[in-house]
């Protein structure tokens, strides 16, 4: 998988909204990632272990981040999974410097 598209990474440290820890894999997306196949990653994520996060750092991967969340909505309802989109911000290391990425959390209403 190159750089331009969503990567999929497994993280054992994610608490769900429901408030037990689960292993969730984060979506990271780029300002040149492809709306679409972000859209398939969250789908795939979301049908496989009931949610999925998406983080974005900068407004490109931010808008789209979103889009992809719209596209995955509309994937997921055709399988009869409803679904919402819950934004927060999270601070990450990359490279010894701290940035503040937006994180949305996906997940059936």
């Amino acid at each position: 998988m190159n750089r331009d598209q969503a990567q999929a990474n497994e993280t054992n440290q994610t608490t769900s909204g429901r408030g037990r820890t689960t292993a969730v894999d984060i979506i990271k997306v780029s300002a040149n990632s492809r709306s679409t196949a972000v859209a398939g990653a969250i789908a795939g994520v979301v049908r496989e272990h009931g949610r999925a996060d998406v983080q974005a750092i900068g407004a490109g991967a931010v808008n789209q981040a979103i889009k992809a969340a719209a596209i995955a909505r509309g994937y997921l309802l055709l399988d009869g999974i409803n679904v919402v989109v819950i934004p927060s911000f999270s601070e990450v290391d990359i490279e010894g410097t701290e940035r503040t990425a937006v994180r949305f959390g996906v997940e059936p209403r």
